[in-house]
Parts: C-alpha cells; sequence; structure tokens
C-alpha cells in the first residue's frame, strides 16, 4: 500500500475519532443541562409540596386545638350539670326528710289523719260532709 493511502486512512480515522469526541462532548452537555432542568422542577415541585405539607399541618394542629377546646368545653359542662344534679340529689333529700318529720309531726298531733288530710273512719261510718253521710236530710 502506498503511503499517502495509509496517511488518508489515519487522518481518516482521526477526524472520525474527533467528530466523535465532539458529539459525545456535545450530548454530555446536553445530558447536563436536562438534568439540570429537571432537578429545578424538582426542587419547584418540592418546594410546593413542602408549603402544602407545612398548610396541612397548621390545618390539623388547628383541627385538634379545636378538638381539645370542645372536649374541655364538653368536660366542664359536664363537670357543672354533675354538680347541679348533685346539689338537686341532695335538695331532694333534705326535702324528703322535712317531708318525713313534718309527716312524724303530723301523726303526732293528730294520729286519726290520713296523707289527704282527712280524719280516719273505721269502714263502714260516713262523714257527715261527704253526700249521704250523716247530715241532716230535708224529706
Amino acid at each position: 500500500m502506498d503511503t499517502w493511502l495509509i496517511v488518508v486512512i489515519v487522518v481518516a480515522v482521526v477526524v472520525v475519532l474527533v467528530i466523535l469526541a465532539l458529539l459525545w462532548s456535545k450530548n454530555r452537555r446536553i445530558g447536563a443541562a436536562r438534568n439540570r432542568e429537571q432537578a429545578r422542577e424538582h426542587l419547584q415541585e418540592a418546594q410546593v409540596r413542602a408549603a402544602r405539607a407545612d398548610k396541612e399541618q397548621a390545618l390539623a394542629e388547628e383541627q385538634a386545638a379545636r378538638a381539645r377546646r370542645e372536649r374541655a368545653e364538653a368536660e366542664e359542662r359536664t363537670r357543672i350539670a354533675e354538680e347541679e344534679a348533685r346539689q338537686r340529689a341532695a335538695h331532694a333529700g333534705e326535702e324528703a326528710q322535712q317531708a318525713e318529720a313534718l309527716r312524724a309531726r303530723a301523726q303526732k298531733l293528730a294520729p286519726d289523719l290520713t296523707v289527704d288530710g282527712h280524719p280516719h273512719q273505721a269502714p263502714g261510718t260516713a262523714s257527715p260532709d261527704q253526700p249521704g253521710g250523716g247530715g241532716a236530710t230535708r224529706r
């Protein structure tokens, strides 16, 4: 083979290698730029999602605080209602004791009176204040 043919082949191979190196370098730069753009988009999306997460967290904390406040208010209402019920029960007990004491006094003062305030009668006898009783009759 002639020398000039070898030189042309070597030069052609070198040119092809340089072209391949340039293409590879350009593809790498394009890939790096694409990666940077994608990374930028990911960062923006991360910021949006972080803001959304912060908002949701704040809403969750607010909801939890509201639930705790409502529970505390309900417990307070329950405590007040139970205290009122205890006071009413105590008052009812006092009233019952006073009623029993008055019944006992009434029984002591007039043992023949019944609960409705009328004298206790033996069966078969009529009271003068009832119809058909022992009052005078007109004929």
